[in-house]
């Protein structure tokens, strides 16, 4: 199988880079099984405290490489990639191409330029951040091929856009220039180049306690999904408060001196 996700790691973040540019980066079966592959290496690294995923050549991900899957039998509902995962988390094998990053503990930021279309798309909702290039396009593109989004999309889309906007861009599949796309809540913030950004932020991030980073990831996807929760709140707080990375956060803020911090125990890959 020809590699489709590169993972590097410096300075605790992790760059997960798709790279078929040849064909805009479009998900064929080795890219689903290189983007799972991706995010598990980055959960079971150690050190890793933000991650940075775009792609490489002229786009982040042009969405399904139909043409692969019609020339290997086509899909179909017995499709390994809408079977259930075999270790037991959420999704099936093609959400988890976008959900895998929405669950990777720790920070994630999509960097997107040139095309960010259907599964491309839903990918890079899967980050908690996404910051693109004034030019890049983006589109719910899945009714132009007579099907509906289903790539963790009820998971992630709902607590960026109202359910109109949602039903718009789903029901017309229309291709969406990235300033119209920041208004609407899709794109967190432009940038001419947002790899550079994206890096720049998650060094910035990196240097924070990953307790807390982590721990306010886990509140907020929390509460966006299920409401206010001041339990959560509280209980995140008690696991944090007075350890040794909280201690080493608010020694560096008051000597404005980095803090030297413990990194959590990564997830065993499975």
């Amino acid at each position: 199988m020809d590699e489709r996700v590169r993972v590097t790691v410096a300075d605790h973040v992790a760059t997960a880079t798709l790279i078929r540019s040849d064909k805009h980066n479009a998900l064929d079966q080795a890219m689903f099984d290189g983007l799972a592959a991706a995010a598990a290496e980055i959960a079971a690294t150690p050190g890793v405290r933000c991650v940075v995923l775009h792609g490489d050549g002229p786009s982040f991900c042009s969405g399904l490489d139909v043409m692969s899957f019609a020339e290997a039998g086509g899909l179909d509902k017995d499709h390994a990639l809408f079977q259930p995962r075999a270790d037991g988390s959420r999704g099936n094998a093609a959400q988890r191409a976008a959900l895998d990053w929405a669950d990777l503990p720790m920070p994630v930021i999509a960097a997107i330029h040139g095309n960010c279309l259907g599964g491309g798309l839903q990918i890079a909702l899967g980050a908690d951040i996404r910051i693109s290039h004034p030019d890049a396009k983006l589109s719910i593109r899945e009714m132009h091929w007579g099907l509906i989004p289903d790539m963790g999309i009820t998971v992630t889309l709902p607590p960026l856009v109202s359910v109109d906007v949602a039903k718009e861009l789903t029901y017309t599949g229309r291709i969406v220039c990235a300033e119209e796309a920041k208004a609407m809540g899709l794109v967190t913030r432009l940038a001419d180049d947002p790899l550079a950004a994206a890096q720049e932020l998650a060094a910035e991030i990196a240097g924070r306690s990953p307790d807390a980073t982590r721990a306010a990831k886990q509140l907020f996807d929390s509460v966006y999904a299920s409401g206010p929760d001041l339990d959560l709140e509280a209980q995140l707080q008690m696991t944090i408060i007075g350890t040794p990375n909280q201690f080493a956060a608010a020694v560096a803020g008051m000597t404005k001196q980095p803090a030297e911090f413990t990194d959590p125990e990564p997830v065993p890959a499975p």
